[in-house]
């Protein structure tokens, strides 16, 4: 069983986010979770994609089965490892065309790639409702928020407004205090100081509550961040810079209850899982 790990968002290798990708080419099925959940917490990457074809006109709606697991726990949405899955898909010759629909706990998410290699995500659209910081927010973090929003059930964090993009890069926040105050993680959040340098704002990700002190470049955060960003600033195509020690970029476009993220990504390692799965593993 061929194992892959690309880098999303990113044109570089050993930038943007790593996921790994797993192929289920001769299976319809999803092997048993614990043995999923034991291969990603192996891998030890943000998150491990699997993805299995479905049955020829079973499914009008999708081609193939995607599920995502960090090293701790499945998750409802992950942008980047369903963009390194499509990756994957495209540049092996697996998917013949240049669309595939993949059946989620998101419901069907679709991708779309570029003739210059990009690739773009139909996601939904986050909700966004204003909510009173949580006690011990600032302190966790380490900057007084100018706003926080909750970004509803399906992407689970919370949206911290931070008071300047230095802000944002200068955080080294208490990820044990952080696990406690949302669901998934925190998306910390400011405008771009310069944006001739090519984006229009900065975010960084932490999710160590579902086992992920920081994540380098967030797809599902950007279906919250596209509709914050694009009421501020007035329009509805945006790129956003993420990332710590890792960055890469993720052009948005919002329409409505569905936002486009668009982004390369690179496969930089390949080989084999010596111990797939078996009724007796």
């Amino acid at each position: 069983m061929r194992i892959r790990t690309v880098d999303a968002f990113t044109s570089t290798p050993f930038q943007g986010n790593p996921a790994a990708v797993l192929l289920l080419e001769n299976s319809h099925a999803f092997p048993e979770d614990a043995w999923l959940q034991r291969v990603a917490t192996e891998l030890n990457l943000s998150e491990t994609a699997f993805a299995h074809p479905l049955p020829p006109g079973r499914n009008t709606e999708a081609d193939w089965a995607l599920r995502w697991f960090t090293p701790t726990t499945e998750v409802d949405m992950c942008g980047h490892a369903t963009l390194a899955t499509a990756h994957v898909l495209k540049t092996t010759s697996t998917a013949p065309t240049p669309i595939t629909r993949f059946t989620t706990r998101s419901g069907t998410l679709t991708t779309t790639a570029h003739p210059d290699g990009s690739l773009t995500l139909d996601f939904p659209t986050a909700p966004l409702t204003p909510v009173e910081a949580p006690a011990g927010l600032a302190e966790a973090l380490g900057t007084e928020p100018l706003s926080v929003h909750f970004t509803g059930d399906l992407v689970g964090d919370l949206l911290v407004e931070c008071r300047s993009e230095q802000d944002v890069h200068a955080l080294s926040p208490d990820l044990r205090a952080l696990a406690g105050l949302s669901r998934r993680g925190i998306i910390a959040t400011a405008r771009a100081q310069d944006p001739g340098k090519g984006y229009d704002f900065a975010t960084r990700c932490f999710f160590p509550a579902v086992g992920i002190d920081e994540d380098p470049v967030t797809g599902s955060a950007h279906t919250a961040l596209a509709p914050f960003w694009s009421a501020r600033l007035g329009r509805s195509e945006l790129t956003g810079l993420q990332g710590g020690a890792r960055t890469g970029l993720v052009r948005t476009a919002l329409h409505g209850d569905r936002t486009h993220l668009t982004g390369h990504a690179v496969t930089v390692l390949e080989g084999e899982l010596l111990h797939p799965y078996d009724n007796g593993s």
